[in-house]
């Protein structure tokens, strides 16, 4: 002891903790197989099922069923694959320590002879051996041999001290006179019970070494150097340079045309281009409160039939056109987004325009859309994300069933899409679909005054129907609730909360109250505090976050958050999440937080504006509201000139966790959660 003392005595204790390790293996949804090929002399299949730990009650059972199984000569595996001929020879050991591990039993079978009967002999004792239990004979045998076991190794310093070290690292040098003591509990019933627990099927990993004097690898070879690649390489012709574009706001409007055409409204920013890029973006405005009442699921299949085909063109036709026009992006629902080049610009836009204007509605894609659409409706079923989304934006729903704005229930949304006919969908596109009242955008380079001639020719006097007028939304001062559902089997839940904000985004505090969603949960990312938290510091969530959804017209905003978390951890990273947002609303955030949210907001909304595809989507939604990007520049000029004392003041004015509903999907009745 002195010499112990001597040598490890003066070692401080480690006073950093160890981590939790939050997060467990999932259970295994499926039996697993795998196969290696190469040189040997000797076939090897082994099977092996997850068990639990060491210090699992269970523990000791599943030793004796080892010994029940794969002692030789008396295991049951030995007398059924060996004394039959089948194999040369069996084994059984269980893998385990302070966390769950495997339980492996495997068999030596000689070259020639097939290997997958014996894989499937010896699965299928193993799984049945909770039906055909051990007899109180193997048991005592089983018995017998590990109190001989214990004895010599009390008789034999090496052995003992190598035992009592396998027992220190599950965390107590006792449990060795634990184990030994315990023996006599073990029995017949407890045993069956370990083996119908976990030798089942969908435990299961099956392994075969098979050997093979040529195995067909794939040799993957070494990369050259660089300079050899490079070394002939000469470049074409280099495309035509773009200008130096100022994404200012102000430079932005400058340069854009803007022109109605009847109820066409019409944003033209004609600039040059590598590449001789184009980016259009047109949104056509159907309807109103009363001519949409129970149309949706109408209007979502006429949107989506749309680019199967036309009067005039296949679905496969419209699809090999837009390669050819080099059109990348959408074209469909209620408008189209797409980006191609100035030389092909007309032939895009009349190719977008016939898809909206005249679908054919073939009966054969109506039908495989509607198995498509089944088929995703009926995945959201056990889909924990799905459900919590679905049952949050019913606790907010204030509409009657067949609203426009009306949040369906899933099933509801089965039934509806199970009943919409293709008579529906033609009806809805014959009486709805027009651009008496659209919006389109044209960014890049291309002649501005031969596409607003282009733009006239293919949609003025095109209008439905049906008139339109914007369908106003009202927010509901919904209490607040704590919604769990269930998804069984399902290995990952997720967490929503929402709050309603009275707020809109011409509201005076709607800046600090962005900057202080970026550093809590928002576009800060990993780095915000939520995604710190939750994620990085005690890694309880794979993702996690919050939202700020601020209207331009109605006074419906909402801030949210979510994660996604394994269903064991949900308690624990619903306390985390509450426990940040009362620090934040408490101590507030800092100067450098502050400063370095304003900073990356400004830089991302600058690079957006950088890019044609947001911009010609800005100058849309723009259109409708009748703004420019002036109202954008007025933002962020007051988002510059934030204090930290605005940013938090406006963070308690709003944020009150005490509003928050909370959804919680997930697993969290299965046996260990």
């Amino acid at each position: 002891m002195k010499l112990v003392a001597d040598a490890f005595g003066a070692i401080p204790r480690p006073s950093r903790p160890l981590p939790e390790f939050w997060t467990v293996e999932p259970v295994q949804d499926g039996e697993r197989e795998f196969r290696i090929r190469r040189k040997g002399d000797v076939q090897i299949v082994a099977v092996a099922w997850k068990v639990p730990s060491a210090l699992h009650p269970d523990a000791d059972s599943i030793s004796f069923a080892n010994f029940v199984l794969a002692d030789t000569p008396t295991g049951r595996l030995h007398k059924a694959l060996v004394e039959t001929g089948k194999a040369t020879q069996v084994f059984g050991f269980p893998l385990t320590g302070q966390k769950p591990g495997l339980h492996v039993f495997g068999a030596m079978v000689k070259k020639g002879v097939a290997v997958e009967p014996v894989a499937a002999e010896l699965a299928r004792i193993v799984e049945g051996f909770g039906a055909a239990p051990a007899t109180a004979e193997e048991i005592a045998r089983a018995r017998k041999t590990y109190e001989n076991q214990f004895e010599k190794s009390l008789n034999d310093h090496e052995s003992i001290g190598v035992q009592l070290s396998e027992y220190i690292a599950l965390g107590d040098w006792r449990l060795f006179f634990l184990s030994r003591d315990d023996l006599p509990k073990v029995t017949p019933e407890s045993v069956a019970k370990a083996a119908k627990a976990y030798y089942r099927r969908d435990n299961r990993t099956t392994g075969y070494f098979l050997p093979e004097d040529a195995p067909q690898r794939a040799d993957i070879p070494a990369a050259p150097a660089v300079e050899a690649v490079m070394k002939d390489f000469k470049p074409r012709a280099a495309q035509a340079a773009s200008e130096a574009f100022d994404p200012s706001q102000a430079n932005i409007d400058a340069r854009t045309k803007r022109l109605r055409i009847g109820g066409l409204k019409v944003a033209l920013l004609a600039k040059k281009n590598r590449g001789e890029t184009v980016n259009v973006s047109l949104r056509l405005n159907l309807g109103d409160e009363k001519s949409l009442f129970g149309q949706r699921t109408a209007a979502q299949f006429a949107g989506a039939m749309l680019s199967r085909g036309t009067t005039k063109l296949s679905r496969t036709q419209i699809a090999d056109e837009m390669e050819r026009l080099k059109m990348a992006g959408s074209v469909g629902g209620t408008g189209a987004s797409f980006q191609t080049t100035g030389p092909n610009l007309e032939e895009a836009l009349r190719l977008a325009v016939h898809v909206l204007r005249e679908p054919a509605f073939p009966a054969a894609e109506f039908e495989q859309l509607k198995s498509q659409m089944l088929t995703g409706l009926e995945a959201q079923r056990s889909d924990p994300n799905a459900r919590a989304a679905e049952a949050l934006r019913r606790h907010f729903n204030p509409w009657p069933k067949g609203d426009w704005r009306y949040a369906p229930t899933l099933d509801e949304s089965i039934e509806a899409a199970k009943a919409v006919t293709l008579e529906d969908a033609r009806r809805f596109h014959r009486e709805f679909y027009g651009a008496g009242n659209a919006e389109v955008a044209i960014v890049g380079d291309f002649d501005e005054a031969k596409a607003a001639a282009l733009v006239k020719s293919l949609l003025a006097g095109w209008k439905g129907e049906r008139g339109y007028a914007r369908v106003p939304a009202v927010q509901r001062q919904a209490p607040a609730e704590t919604i769990t559902i269930e998804t069984p089997d399902k290995e990952n839940a997720i967490l929503l909360a929402r709050q309603a904000m009275d707020l809109r985004d011409d509201d005076p505090d709607y800046p600090a109250l962005f900057v202080a969603n970026y550093i809590l949960g928002g576009e800060a990312g990993l780095d915000s505090r939520l995604g710190k938290r939750l994620r990085q510091q005690e890694g309880l969530s794979y993702g996690a976050g919050s939202g700020l959804s601020v209207p331009s017209i109605d006074r419906t905003g909402e801030w949210s958050a979510y994660a996604i978390v394994a269903p064991q951890n949900m308690a624990k990273l619903e306390a985390a999440l509450r426990e940040e947002l009362a620090r934040a609303l408490k101590d507030g955030f800092t100067e450098a937080e502050v400063a370095n949210a304003k900073s990356g907001a400004l830089q991302q909304r600058l690079q957006a504006r950088a890019q044609d595809g947001a911009l010609a989507g800005g100058w849309v939604y723009n259109l409708y509201l009748g703004r420019t990007f002036a109202f954008s520049k007025a933002f962020e000029d007051r988002l510059a000139t934030l204090t930290v004392a605005e940013v938090n003041s406006a963070l308690r004015k709003y944020l009150d966790p005490a509003k928050l509903t909370v959804v919680k999907a997930g697993d969290f009745n299965r046996k260990g959660k």
